[in-house]
């Protein structure tokens, strides 16, 4: 039995203080509001359009403060460039599973997110495709390898958290669109 239930005739303000012990760790009122906290989960949805690496789109949910990386491995235009086993190519670039080269995009998407609700973003976009083929001579040999092309370029932008749309242009003529919904 609590010790606030045993009553004396000693002291009955003693129980009354018990009962008001008892209601000051009653729950606190919840207070509903139509704002998400800063740092609680965000929609992000990126969309790249680039006539040189392709066309893709995606929606992940991340954190203020956080960073997400989309990668999109896409076959070019003609298919993928084939290489010889003594190309000197770049490991970094991307091949399918026969060892021919494609292009691939990738993104690191990291926002953080201030009281207002504005997203302060850093966008590394980076991306890296065959065009034809080059004349390399390696070992005494000339071969035709694939002649990749990079992109690599850094963005900082705000954008607000409320779906609207954000769109940047990319030094390569690149077009990225980037939403933010709570």
């Amino acid at each position: 039995m609590s010790p606030c239930f045993r009553l004396s005739a000693v002291s009955m303000i003693a129980s009354l203080a018990c009962t008001f012990a008892t209601f000051a760790h009653a729950a606190t009122p919840i207070t509903v509001t139509s704002q998400a906290a800063t740092d609680g989960p965000i929609r992000y949805t990126v969309k790249v359009t680039s006539k040189q690496f392709g066309d893709a789109q995606e929606t992940r949910t991340i954190r203020s403060g956080e960073s997400d990386d989309f990668t999109w491995k896409t076959v070019p235009p003609g298919g993928p460039v084939a290489a010889v086993d003594q190309c000197p190519v770049d490991a970094s670039l991307p091949v399918d599973t026969n060892g021919a080269m494609i292009r691939q995009t990738q993104i690191r998407f990291a926002p953080v997110v201030a009281n207002d609700g504005t997203a302060t973003v850093q966008l590394s976009f980076q991306a890296q495709t065959p065009h034809g083929t080059k004349t390399v001579t390696n070992g005494g040999k000339t071969l035709k390898c694939p002649n990749g092309e990079t992109v690599s370029q850094i963005v900082r932008f705000t954008m607000p958290t409320n779906g609207s749309t954000k769109t940047l242009s990319l030094n390569d003529g690149t077009q990225l669109a980037v939403s933010a919904k709570r």
